[in-house]
């Protein structure tokens, strides 16, 4: 008689969209979420790191290459931000049983665009949140039609420590950061049954810093000197965080910090 696998297979042909999952923490999700038995689509801006990230994961899963997709979905125009939204997510069901979508994580990013009081501008300000914060909300619509009603479905969120944290010149980046953390628990009333909660990372080693390979370790180096784990997060490790939100079907409204004990500190 073969072993019980009451939770190893929660994610078991779930359908899965991860909109950021060309690199970083989205790729890892897409990696562990692939591990899980789930069907999953990235997307990103790029139709090349979309190529890119797709083949590496056929390659690196050959027996499940046909469970993944990828879609190009550019969301950092205003202007066009839902018909790339709706296009994105009706390309997504369309892939799948039902024309559905099960899950759906949103960790899109762009540069962070730290700044001092003096630099800021109504312009600057607006484009700072495009990515990481109307596009979050406005995805929501989506999620609405796309997920069943049901707290097996979910959308995840990701913010950030910087939320909690207050860094010099990082005032517009906090206000996007902070005002996710209101956003996942009233869209958690918004979309009810459907789950909604945020993963909070700190400091994580992923292509987001563009820094060369010895100012990275200085730099690396420095910020896990002020976390309780002492070194910076690991992408394999900050998505557990991720499969433990999308896996418990009684969280909803919550954010989870993941941040090395940097909070403590």
């Amino acid at each position: 008689m073969p072993d019980q696998t009451k939770y190893t297979t929660k994610l078991a042909n779930a359908r899965i969209l991860i909109i950021g999952g060309s690199s970083g923490i989205g790729y890892g999700l897409a990696e562990a979420s692939i591990e899980h038995n789930a069907l999953v689509t990235i997307a990103s801006s790029s139709p090349s790191r979309v190529a890119a990230a797709v083949s590496k994961l056929r390659a690196a899963y050959p027996s499940k290459a046909s469970n993944i997709h990828g879609l190009t979905a550019d969301l950092s125009n205003p202007q066009t931000l839902e018909s790339a939204l709706d296009t994105l997510f009706a390309d997504t069901a369309a892939h799948y049983p039902g024309a559905q979508i099960d899950h759906v994580v949103f960790t899109a990013g762009d540069a962070l665009r730290t700044m001092p009081l003096a630099g800021m501008s109504m312009a600057n300000v607006l484009a700072a949140g495009q990515l990481r914060f109307f596009a979050p909300l406005l995805a929501a619509k989506c999620v609405a039609r796309y997920l069943p009603a049901s707290p097996r479905s979910s959308y995840t969120i990701t913010t950030g420590g910087i939320s909690e944290r207050p860094v010099r010149e990082w005032s517009v980046v906090a206000a996007y950061a902070g005002g996710l953390h209101s956003m996942v628990r009233n869209l958690a009333l918004d979309l009810a049954p459907v789950r909604v909660n945020g993963v909070s990372p700190g400091a994580v080693d992923t292509e987001l810093w563009r820094l060369g390979e010895s100012e990275k370790r200085e730099f690396f180096e420095e910020v896990g000197a002020k976390m309780t784990t002492g070194c910076v997060g690991r992408v394999e490790d900050v998505v557990e965080t991720f499969l433990g939100v999308l896996r418990d079907g009684n969280m909803s409204g919550s954010v989870v910090r993941t941040d090395g004990g940097r909070f403590l500190m």
